[in-house]
């Protein structure tokens, strides 16, 4: 079984970087296990649409080798892991430009679009706002609409988990390291071993 943990966040050591590779971590420690880490800004992924994206999308034609060697990254995960922080109720835009330009047609959707089928798909969304005012606005159930459905259950596939880490701005270190914890042991245990 092997994970991918796909992360997008400017700064590598911020805690969307550190959950991101404690998922990793804790999954390839496991026997028969193995995971990588997709640090798309470490990388230079480009998120930018361009022309030959659009052609894809428009012709199912090849894909831009950047979008290619992602593609293929994908194709070899069991699990597909997004690990991100809560940009404006959304993905930040490095993570929606990735899937934007990877999620192809043909490859994604489409005509023999079945790439994410059979995929363990999981998102770990890292919120500044408490679990309350989630509720309260429904923000959880706008990014599920959006995302898992919108994205995934679009491509053929549903999210097999989604986690949110409520108040992650919180001052208190102890209190955020521990709600990591529980969340990545939560993660790894129940749903990628």
């Amino acid at each position: 079984m092997h994970t991918l943990v796909v992360f997008a966040h400017p700064e590598p050591d911020s805690l969307t970087g550190s959950t991101a590779r404690r998922v990793a971590d804790l999954v390839a420690a496991t026997p028969g296990h193995t995971a990588e880490v997709a640090d798309l800004t470490a990388e230079g992924f480009h998120p930018t649409f361009t022309a030959a994206d659009l052609k894809t999308t428009r012709t199912a034609a090849d894909a831009p080798a950047d979008v290619r060697r992602e593609q293929e990254r994908v194709e070899r995960a069991d699990h597909l892991v997004l690990v991100f922080p809560v940009y404006w109720w959304a993905f930040p835009a490095l993570l929606k430009g990735w899937v934007d330009r990877v999620f192809t047609n043909g490859w994604a959707y489409g005509k023999g679009g079945t790439a994410l089928v059979g995929r363990g798909v999981h998102l770990v969304a890292l919120a500044g706002a408490d679990a309350d005012m989630y509720e309260r606005h429904g923000y959880d159930e706008s990014m599920r609409v959006a995302i898992d459905h919108g994205i995934f259950e679009y491509s053929g596939t549903r999210v097999t988990s989604s986690r949110f880490l409520h108040e992650a701005d919180n001052p208190d270190a102890a209190t955020v390291t521990g709600a990591v914890d529980a969340l990545v042991a939560d993660l790894t245990s129940a749903a990628l071993v």
